[in-house]
């Protein structure tokens, strides 16, 4: 894992967080990217909570790579402000835990034409920008089905659009395959100069989510023109191995020592070739 800083979505392992630490720890993460704890939501979670959170990732000798909100899996019609009010305490919850990134999404559009939300879309990406920008933390898009930024020339859009530093890309590959799309040869060249995050995450064309490099994600790949590129950034481990939900997802402990292993092997084998 040379030159990789490995992390995980804890609530993929357990809801408690004395679990999330353990089995992240156990599969040699130092880091942890925070989406719910005790089954309550990040931007749910109030400062008690957020300090009791933040004492915990600090007694395991761990840091918090991102908050991953839901912030932008909304409709698009949903009041801007509402999502500026939800934004707000994801990076309230980032001062409090030590995070950099907080994740963002692109607004739902139904069954509307996704060009005809385009000038909204960008109007609200802006707003949520401009909050960022206050809180000094950096938001990363993620791409995922049915919101504007599911395909990768829509991603681009608004990340050249919205034209912040404080607005990049957070690549999910196995995302991209549920779309139709073959990430590495049809997503990766328009966006890599955009990545500053990397969800580890595999699927099979038919939707089914598989550890990395069992899928269609084209991980190898990616993992290979990142490593030669020398990218710093995080790979989070998102496997969704038993559930995968339009609000998240989840594996367990076991799985996510399978997801851990597998991503590894995958490493090492990639690197093993550039060698």
């Amino acid at each position: 894992m040379s030159g990789w800083r490995l992390s995980g979505f804890g609530d993929e392992i357990d809801p408690e967080p004395c679990v999330q630490l353990a089995v992240l720890a156990a599969v040699g993460a130092r880091l942890i990217d925070v989406r719910s704890a005790w089954d309550v939501n990040i931007v749910e979670l109030d400062a008690d909570r957020l300090a009791e959170l933040a004492g915990l990732v600090r007694d395991a000798g761990m840091a918090v790579s991102a908050v991953s909100s839901p912030v932008g899996k909304v409709d698009i019609d949903t009041p801007v402000e509402d999502e500026v009010e939800r934004l707000e305490r994801a990076v309230a919850a980032a001062h409090a835990l030590g995070a950099p990134f907080v994740r963002v999404f692109s607004f739902q559009y139904g069954h509307r034409d996704p060009e005809s939300v385009r000038d909204e879309v960008l109007r609200r990406l802006a707003a949520l920008v401009e909050v960022a920008r206050r809180g000094d933390v950096v938001l990363l898009l993620e791409n995922e089905s049915g919101l504007y930024g599911d395909q990768p020339e829509r991603v681009l859009d608004v990340v050249e659009s919205v034209g912040s530093e404080r607005l990049r890309v957070a690549w999910d590959g196995g995302n991209f395959v549920r779309v139709g799309r073959r990430p590495f040869d049809e997503a990766f060249p328009l966006l890599v100069a955009h990545i500053a995050y990397l969800h580890v995450k595999d699927a099979l064309a038919d939707g089914a989510s598989v550890p990395a490099g069992a899928g269609d994600a084209q991980l190898p790949e990616t993992i290979a023109a990142l490593t030669t590129s020398g990218f710093d950034g995080v790979a989070a481990l998102e496997p969704h191995l038993a559930v995968a939900g339009r609000l998240g997802g989840f594996t367990g402990p076991a799985g996510f020592g399978v997801a851990a292993r597998a991503f590894t092997a995958l490493i090492d084998r990639v690197e093993g070739h550039l060698a």
